[in-house]
This record gives C-alpha cells, structure tokens and sequence, in this order.
C-alpha cells in the first residue's frame, strides 16, 4: 500500500485537570522534515515527539502544534525563597525593635509576600511525557490513515496511467519489429534503381541491413522499459516507503524511451514515444507526492 504526504491529524487528551491537543500536518518532502511548536515547559519532550513521529512516518515536511494545560499538581512544584523570606524577617523585627511593638512573626504571613514562595514546573515529568506521547501517537496514527487513504486513490490513477504507457510501449514493440524488413525492401529497390540492370551485390546488402539494424533496433530497450513497468507495479504492493524508488524507476523509463525516439526513423513510433513521455512525466508529477 502506498501513502501520500500529505495528511493532517488530531488528538486531544484530559486527564485529571491536564489538557493536551496535539496537531499534525504534512506535505510533500524530500526527505523527514519534522518542525515541533510546543509550549517552553513541554520544550524537553521535543525530540522525543519527534522520535514518535518518525516511528510511523518515514518522509515529508511534518508540522506540529502541541497545546498544554496544567490546572493539576503533576509536574510541578512549590519552591520557597529562603533568602528573600530572611531578609523580610530581619526587616520585621528592626521594625519591631525600633517601635518597641511586639514581634510576634509567623511562618504563614511570610509566606504571603511577594517573591517568597512560587510554583515551578518541574525539569522533566514521567506522567506528562507519557500522556504527551500517547496524545502524539494518535494524532500521528490519525495523520497516517489520511495519507494511506489519500495514497490508495494515487495508486488507483497511477496504474491506470502506467497501463496505458505500457500499451504505447507494446504498439512500439509491435512497429519496430518490421522496420528491418521495411528497410530491406526499400534498400533493394534503391539498388536495383540505381545499378539497373547489373547484378546486386547481396553481401553487400546484407552488411549494410546488418548496421542498419545494429543502429535503428530497439529491442533492448523495449525489454528494460517492460521491466521497469514490472518492477513499478511490484512497489505497490510492499509495506516500505516507496516514493524514491518508482521517482529513479520513472527517470530510468525517460532514459530508455528518449533512446528509442533517437533511434526509430519512424513517425508512429516517434508519436508514441511522444505520447509515452508525456504518460510518464503525468506519473512523475503525482509520485512526487508518494511517502
């Protein structure tokens, strides 16, 4: 099965206050461009996002957009300023020695000023990075189907289309078989035409049907044109990715079909090759966009 790449998936997660979205598009790519937007206190998870990702998607240009919020206590931590409360203190009681009013301080009264206590998201947090991967893993599973759906109706229409070249290359197939007999007749007769009534030379003809047909057969490249046919049709029904393969299967077929509009004299098979390259560069611009 083939996929595409482009896609987009979604998942959202709650769980005991935490609430995590999670959103991932994709384009076509050279090659895995993953590109994480993430809130600062989940910035230690990224490559692991990234990691997730690239578990079930092996190219393109990947987007994703992570949203966090915490109302719960996981993940983080009350942090007491000593210094700041001390110097408070100290404050508190010159006050009080200066006014001569009793310096009766307590505990949780300091730590209402300012600057005194703070809650502090902790480094790294086991329970939000699993929660956070689980988010990432569906919407990247969600990310996955819409590229396998959108690539089983590329590999639908590239079939199709690599049928019909494969027809354009058996009429080709066909015509090139009697252009060594078309060749000898009209070389006789030009011979005759012009020695009249003398005697042919039919070693002579024969050396000369023999280049002729060293230069003008294109039967080798007929055969590799059928094998890469056969080869692109095998890809589609593997699990791996696939894209650059049928991408160098299809620059190997404009090789070869270039060769035998440069060899064929022959106006039907140069329409068909021309017909054949414009099939092929039709494949090639939809495979561009095979993962």
């Amino acid at each position: 099965m083939i996929k595409s790449m482009t896609g987009y998936g979604k998942a959202n997660l709650s769980k005991q206050e935490r609430e995590y979205q999670v959103e991932i598009k994709s384009v076509n790519h050279r090659y895995l461009d993953i590109s994480v937007k993430m809130p600062r206190v989940l910035s230690y998870l990224e490559e692991a996002v990234k990691k997730e990702i690239s578990s079930q998607v092996k190219r393109g240009k990947i987007d994703v957009f992570i949203t966090f919020e915490n109302n719960s206590s996981q993940g983080r931590e009350i942090k007491i300023n000593t210094e700041i409360a001390k110097i408070y203190i100290d404050e508190l009681k010159r006050l009080a020695k200066q006014e001569d009013i009793l310096a009766n301080i307590e505990v949780t009264e300091i730590s209402k000023f300012p600057d005194v206590l703070s809650i502090q998201n902790k480094q790294e947090d086991e329970t939000i990075q699993s929660e956070l991967l689980e988010t990432v893993s569906q919407a990247t599973e969600k990310l996955v189907q819409m590229r396998a759906m959108e690539g089983s109706r590329m590999a639908e229409d590239l079939l199709i289309r690599i049928k019909a070249i494969q027809e354009k290359v058996e009429e080709i197939s066909s015509l090139s078989t009697g252009l060594i007999e078309e060749y000898v007749v009209k070389l006789e007769s030009r011979i005759k035409e012009i020695a009249r009534n003398q005697e042919m030379d039919e070693t002579r003809l024969a050396q000369e049907v023999v280049i002729y047909a060293d230069k003008c057969s294109v039967e080798e490249e007929i055969t590799r044109l059928k094998s890469h046919i056969l080869q692109f049709e095998k890809l589609f029904h593997t699990e791996e990715s696939i894209g650059k393969k049928l991408d160098f299967i299809i620059q190997e077929m404009n090789r070869e079909t270039n060769t035998i509009g440069s060899k064929a004299n022959h106006l039907e098979i140069t329409n068909n090759v021309i017909d054949v390259k414009t099939g092929l560069e039709n494949v090639r611009e939809q495979i561009q966009n095979i993962e």
